[in-house]
């Protein structure tokens, strides 16, 4: 028979878990982003020797499973000095692995901008950053910001395997919980439940932000 009251008593851990998820997602998110930004347009600079690395840490990243690059940051670095709590591991390998992503899914926006778009820009007098920005970078978001708030939804789903390295966040929260209560299936439908609606909310304010942000004319 179901019975959801014992779970009440652990109300403070399932929010302050629910915190800890937004908070690494939200950082990983932010870093990653900045991450794949840098990779994207340093691909598109040309040079081979940096090409081949960003390329090779791209296919690295996204040909293994997340949980091995997590157990490497925080197993396997420490033997080489680099030692890092379980929050912040969980946060540089989550990091890694959205930049990965993100790096293609912004490339692949920046190469979507006709050549002539960007030489208009030129011709109108305006210098290399202001052409980056308003002729490039602004049409280019536009076309991407879908893709990359798909793929930020898939990275918040994806903070659960910090709880392979006791990263306090909700499912980690919900196994100790089980443990505690021996209610398996009450503890799971209802982090179940969380982050359907932790999806539901990020998706309307993702939908609202891009409306807003995207109203006015931009370079075409």
């Amino acid at each position: 028979m179901l019975n959801f009251r014992p779970l009440w008593r652990y109300e403070d851990a399932f929010i302050e878990g629910i915190l800890t998820t937004l908070e690494l997602a939200l950082i990983s998110g932010a870093g990653g982003l900045l991450l794949g930004l840098l990779c994207a347009v340093i691909i598109g600079r040309g040079n081979r020797a940096a090409n081949l690395l960003i390329r090779s840490y791209i296919e690295i990243i996204r040909n293994t499973p997340p949980v091995l690059q997590i157990f490497i940051i925080f197993f396997v670095l420490p033997q080489i000095g680099l030692r890092f709590p379980p929050f912040e591991a969980a946060a540089v390998a989550l990091t890694l692995y959205f930049g990965a992503f993100v790096t293609e899914i912004i490339r692949s926006g920046l190469d979507s901008i006709p050549k002539a778009q960007i030489e208009a820009g030129h011709c109108l007098g305006l210098a290399r950053w202001q052409v980056f920005v308003h002729v490039v970078l602004l049409p280019a978001a536009r076309n991407i910001y879908p893709s990359l708030t798909s793929q930020f939804v898939l990275l918040l789903l994806g903070t659960s395997i910090a709880s392979f390295i006791s990263t306090e966040e909700l499912f980690h929260t919900a196994a100790v919980v089980d443990s505690r209560t021996f209610r398996s299936f009450e503890v799971y439908a209802l982090i179940s439940g969380i982050y359907v609606l932790m999806v539901i909310a990020f998706r309307l304010l993702f939908f609202a932000l891009g409306k807003l942000a995207f109203r006015w004319p931009v370079a075409r």
